[in-house]
């Protein structure tokens, strides 16, 4: 996002931060990156993304009221963190949503088949996609593989046993497989494979490898618990992606009701509606706001 910003802002950005009127802390964890008593001298943008409610402990309130001294401002992308922060604060809090780069995220000339080939996918089956971190940190090196429950890996495989099973009594002829990218899938992995539900991982790999495996999904899954976004429900819109999601983030934003629930198997399928949010015209109440400032 920082990269995307800077590349389609240039005519306002500075590297360097002692030139700057606004810095914008785009990830508000990184505040201390930077000499707090340079931010005291800076307005400063926080945007919060979102707030897990069962990690933010007196530590992290601690922390948040820290940077709360130094922010005129905060910026959010949905209302419900927006609700969340709102008793935490007497900062304005402006809610603006996300950009959506349609030269990032573009559709292949291949077919869908074609693509399946490309990455050895099975061209028959029903794909289902998961493209996000959704394992602690902690505990892997020991081999021990703790579901980050924010991201509801959890609620990803409870979801595609209950595609495999239906599948079972239905006698589809078509079989389920996932199709699994980015960044600690372990949990997710160890429990497909307890259930033998068929998967293929591939391992952080570049945007445009992921913009091909988009394209080879029959559905995305968006399980999470808590959310900004995803991003995954810009991109998925941008490359014509079927998603059902569960009621988090921005999914009401871009999806319609039939296609949020819960229980995941309750909602059908739908391809998010990014339209409004495409580039450049989204950037224009990011440089209202910092130009208020």
């Amino acid at each position: 996002m920082t990269d995307e910003w800077n590349q389609y802002n240039a005519d306002i950005v500075t590297k360097d931060v002692n030139q700057a009127d606004v810095v914008w802390l785009l990830a508000d964890w990184a505040y201390n990156q930077l000499p707090y008593e340079l931010l005291k001298q800076k307005k400063v943008v926080t945007t919060i993304h979102h707030i897990t409610h069962a990690k933010f402990d007196d530590v992290a309130r601690a922390d948040f009221a820290r940077r709360d001294a130094i922010t005129d401002a905060y910026h959010v992308f949905n209302e419900r963190t927006q609700k969340y922060i709102e008793p935490l604060t007497t900062k304005p809090i402006h809610l603006i949503p996300y950009w959506a780069n349609q030269n990032q995220w573009k559709r292949s000339d291949l077919t869908r088949e074609d693509l399946r080939r490309k990455y050895n996918l099975p061209v028959g089956d029903i794909l289902i996609g998961s493209f996000q971190r959704d394992t602690e940190g902690a505990g892997i090196i020991q081999g021990i593989y703790l579901p980050k429950l924010e991201k509801g890996p959890d609620l990803f495989v409870e979801a595609v046993k209950h595609y495999v099973q239906t599948n079972e009594i239905l006698r589809w002829t078509k079989k389920i497989h996932v199709v699994l990218a980015g960044w600690r899938r372990q949990y997710v992995i160890q429990e497909l494979k307890k259930e033998k539900i068929n998967y293929t991982y591939f391992e952080n790999p570049p945007l445009e490898q992921v913009g091909e495996l988009y394209q080879t999904l029959s559905k995305y899954l968006v399980c999470s618990r808590e959310e900004g976004g995803p991003q995954s429900l810009i991109e998925a819109g941008l490359l014509g992606v079927p998603v059902i999601s569960r009621p988090v983030g921005i999914a009401e934003q871009v999806l319609p009701a039939i296609s949020i629930a819960d229980k995941l198997w309750d909602g059908r399928e739908s391809i998010p509606n990014v339209d409004s949010m495409k580039i450049p015209h989204s950037f224009g109440p990011y440089r209202k706001l910092f130009k208020s400032l």
